[in-house]
C-alpha cells in the first residue's frame, strides 16, 4: 500500500486555490450580469436576459465603452508602431547615449502611476492643452511605449542576424529585408505586444484619471458607478470582454499547435506508426 505523500498535493491544492481566488471576482461579474436589478445592483433580485439582450439600457455605459475601444485601439497602433521600430533600433544597432536610451525605455514601466499621471498632467496644463480624448491617447501612448519594446526587443534577440545577411547577399534592399524576412519573423512578438498594449490601455484608470477631464472611459465609468453597485449592463460588457480575450487565446494556441504540427513531419499517425 503506498503511503500517502502530502508533497505531491501541495503545488496542486495551492494551485487550484489561488486559481480559484482568481476567479471569484470574474465569476461574481459574469453571474449579475444577469441579475434582475433596481436603482443599485448590490443584491441577486431575480434571474433575467434583459442586460444581455440591452447592454447600452445603464446609461452612458455604451458610450464610455465606445470611447476606450477608440482610445485602446488609437494609442495601441501608435504605440506598436513606434515601440517595435524602437526595440529594433536599440537591439540591432550601436550608437551614443544607447546606455541611456534603454534607461528611459524602463522609466514609464517603473514609475508610479500616481506619479506618471499627475506628471503628465501637470505637463499639459503648463502647455494649456485641454484635458479630453486627446490627452488621453497621448498619456496612454506614452507608457504602453515602454512594454511594446521590451516585448518586441525579446523577439528581436532571438532572430538569427545571419537571415538578414543572407537577404542582403541576394541583392534585396533594406526595405525588401525589413517587409519579407525581419517583420514576418517578428510578427508573433508585435501581436503579443499590440494585445498588452491594448488591454493596459482599456484597463487603465489612474493615469487615465489625471487626465482625461470630462470624458468618461469605461474603466471611469465603473468608478463612478461603484457606490451603488456596477449596473449589470456593464457587467455585460465585462462578461463579453473576458470572454472574447479568453476566445482569442483559444483560437492562438490552436493556430500555433497545428502549425507546430505542419513544420513536424512524422508526428502524426504514420510518423507514430513507423509509416
Amino acid at each position: 500500500m503506498r503511503r500517502f505523500d502530502p508533497t505531491r498535493w501541495f503545488v496542486p491544492v495551492v494551485g487550484g486555490l489561488a486559481f480559484a481566488y482568481l476567479l471569484v471576482p470574474i465569476v461574481y461579474i459574469f453571474v449579475f450580469s444577469f441579475n434582475q436589478a433596481g436603482k443599485t445592483n448590490l443584491t441577486w433580485r431575480g434571474f433575467t436576459l434583459d442586460n444581455w439582450r440591452n447592454p447600452c439600457g445603464a446609461p452612458e455605459v455604451c458610450h464610455a465603452f465606445v470611447n476606450s475601444l477608440q482610445i485602446g485601439l488609437t494609442s495601441t497602433v501608435v504605440a506598436t508602431v513606434l515601440g517595435t521600430l524602437i526595440a529594433i533600433g536599440l537591439e540591432r544597432y550601436r550608437f551614443r547615449f544607447s546606455g541611456s536610451a534603454n534607461i528611459l525605455v524602463f522609466l514609464p514601466m517603473a514609475t508610479p502611476e500616481v506619479v506618471f499621471g499627475a506628471a503628465l498632467l501637470t505637463q499639459f496644463l503648463n502647455l494649456g492643452v485641454t484635458l479630453g480624448k486627446p490627452t488621453i491617447i497621448l498619456a496612454h501612448i506614452a507608457f504602453c511605449i515602454s512594454f511594446v519594446v521590451v516585448t518586441v526587443r525579446a523577439r528581436v534577440a532571438s532572430l538569427d542576424p545571419a537571415l538578414d545577411e543572407a537577404a542582403a547577399d541576394l541583392y534585396a534592399s533594406g526595405a525588401q529585408r525589413f517587409f519579407k524576412v525581419t517583420l514576418p519573423l517578428l510578427l508573433p512578438g508585435i501581436l503579443a505586444a499590440a494585445l498588452l498594449s491594448f488591454a493596459l490601455s482599456f484597463d487603465d484608470f489612474i493615469i487615465t484619471n489625471f487626465n482625461s477631464g470630462a470624458e468618461i472611459t469605461f474603466p471611469k465609468f465603473i468608478y463612478i458607478a461603484a457606490a451603488r453597485g456596477i449596473p449589470p449592463e456593464a457587467n455585460v460588457i465585462g462578461s463579453f470582454m473576458f470572454l472574447l480575450a479568453i476566445a482569442i487565446v483559444v483560437v492562438a494556441q490552436i493556430v500555433t499547435y497545428r502549425k507546430r504540427e505542419r513544420a513536424q513531419p512524422g508526428t502524426g499517425v504514420q510518423g507514430r506508426v513507423g509509416l
